[in-house]
């Protein structure tokens, strides 16, 4: 099968990654290292996990249904989000309209649904208000299998060095990636 060039071209903006379209999509073979990294991100018989457990937050996968209290809590907190280990050369958080979160979240949940990517939303255990988000997504440097971020909302900062500690020994333990990208916490 040929490898169509305007496959190439074709690129997905999303919250912090600029990363070209998998062109397997269509029917196409990956054209490049990261299109394959991306076809092989996890492995087609991996039972992904639809989300963690602690005391102090639930994590379940992100969707169009977390809309409003997601915007609530990135909104309200974007320059403790900016302040947070790995986003500072992110280009989100930027402002946005309650639709377009709405079409970010639709596209992360895409990404889960065809395990190109999973972004997770942190929960609180007792009221279900959006604590933060967790994003897991493959690397094209080659170094590292993912790259995994997470951000809490300003009001809740103290569960940041906690929700590290979590993701990273939950990644570890029931993940299949070797190597991955996670500022660390202090």
């Amino acid at each position: 099968m040929r490898t169509s060039r305007r496959c190439r071209a074709i690129f997905r903006i999303d919250r912090f990654f600029t990363v070209p379209r998998y062109c397997g999509e269509n029917g196409l073979e990956p054209t490049t290292l990261y299109d394959r990294r991306v076809a092989e991100f996890v492995p087609p018989d991996f039972d992904v996990p639809l989300g963690l457990e602690t005391p102090q937050f639930v994590l379940e996968p992100l969707g169009p249904e977390h809309c409003e209290r997601d915007y609530a809590a990135w909104t309200s907190s974007m320059d403790h989000i900016r302040s947070t280990p790995g986003w500072s050369e992110s280009r989100w958080p930027r402002e946005m309209t309650l639709d377009e979160n709405r079409a970010d979240l639709e596209r992360h949940a895409n990404d889960f649904r065809s395990r190109t990517g999973f972004t997770y939303t942190v929960l609180d255990p007792q009221s279900s208000d959006v604590i933060g988000c967790v994003y897991i997504y493959p690397l094209p440097d080659g170094e590292h299998d993912a790259r995994a971020r997470s951000w809490v909302r300003a009001s809740r900062a103290d569960l940041d060095t906690p929700l590290w500690r979590a993701v990273q020994g939950w990644l570890a333990s029931d993940w299949p990636l070797g190597r991955v990208e996670y500022a660390p916490r202090t």
